[in-house]
């Protein structure tokens, strides 16, 4: 007996990707590009930040189109809006993501240390829209240090970047509440840093480390602390608290590097100005987060605050 068998069914593709071939608005694309779809479901799609442009998932239906731009749209599950608690998205799109680290959070996990990190946190969020997706680490923060951060989202931006970074990053600062008073309003400190063997960075010969340069500015002092900002021209590891401690007046909750008091419970270091020239736009980029409030605390009253 013949079996007459249904004909094979071939699932929906879950993410279409198309090419703007010219000007548009966002929804205009979406509307003339999906004539099958509704309006409605459209909209929904937006809503639930089921379309990525160019590498960013957005809810903005009128974002200017440009010839040569990306649209991924997605039917399947739709995308969760990134939420953590430690972890803020100031910025991104399709080669960047540019973040604000809260204190406590590590950037990225060592060979001594493995726990959830930025990295990862990061890494799951971009593979929401492709398991394929990567990020790749551009420069990193101190596990008790706040503030901007990105990185790349793929090897080739990546490497461009870190090898013109003292020209494509145009500035980094830092705001620090330091132990005790600096001898100058401001200045700048070099000197050649390494680190030992019990990773321990310290003040070394030209011969064995390499140069750091901090240039600092006292903002306000009281009879304890002093609000600092510093600017990287280099960017060595654990600069800022080496030179701070090698001035007499390390960050405050900076045990390791010599502070006394730690009032915050914390490191008070802020990473907080980044500026950088877009690897492929060639547009400069500031981003900027306000000073942390307990840091002005410290320096709000004569005396001191405990």
């Amino acid at each position: 007996m013949k079996k007459n068998f249904p004909a094979s069914r071939h699932p929906a593709p879950k993410t279409k990707i198309l090419e703007v071939t010219e000007e548009n608005t966002l929804l205009n694309f979406l509307f003339s590009s999906l004539s099958n779809q509704s309006k409605t479901s459209i909209k929904s799609l937006l809503k639930h930040q089921q379309i990525v442009v160019n590498g960013k998932p957005t809810t903005q239906f009128d974002i200017p189109l440009h010839k040569g731009d990306k649209i991924e749209i997605g039917f399947g599950k739709a995308n969760k809006p990134f939420s953590h608690a430690q972890l803020k998205i100031v910025y991104e799109d399709s080669s960047l993501l540019v973040v604000e680290k809260a204190a406590g959070l590590l950037s990225m996990a060592t060979e001594r240390i493995q726990e959830k990190t930025a990295y990862r946190i990061l890494s799951d969020y971009v593979k929401q829209n492709n398991p394929h997706n990567r990020i790749f680490i551009l420069h990193r923060l101190d596990r008790d240090t706040s503030g901007l951060m990105m990185f790349a989202k793929n090897q080739e931006i990546q490497e461009k970047l870190q090898s013109d970074w003292g020209n494509v990053i145009t500035e980094r600062k830092y705001i620090a509440v330091i132990e005790g008073n600096l001898p100058l309003q401001q200045g700048s400190i070099r000197s050649y840093i390494n680190e030992n063997s019990a990773f321990f960075v310290h003040t070394t010969t030209p011969q064995e480390g390499k140069l750091a340069i901090t240039h600092y500015k006292v903002i306000k002092k009281n009879a304890r602390y002093a609000l600092v900002e510093l600017e990287l021209e280099t960017g060595r590891k654990n600069q800022i608290r080496v030179h701070m401690q090698a001035q007499g007046c390390p960050v405050t909750g900076d045990k390791k590097y010599g502070a006394r008091y730690n009032p915050l419970h914390r490191l008070a270091l802020h990473a907080f100005k980044l500026c950088f020239i877009h690897p492929q736009t060639g547009e400069r980029l500031n981003f900027e987060t306000p000073i942390p409030n307990r840091f002005n605390l410290l320096i709000k009253d004569k005396e001191t605050l405990n």
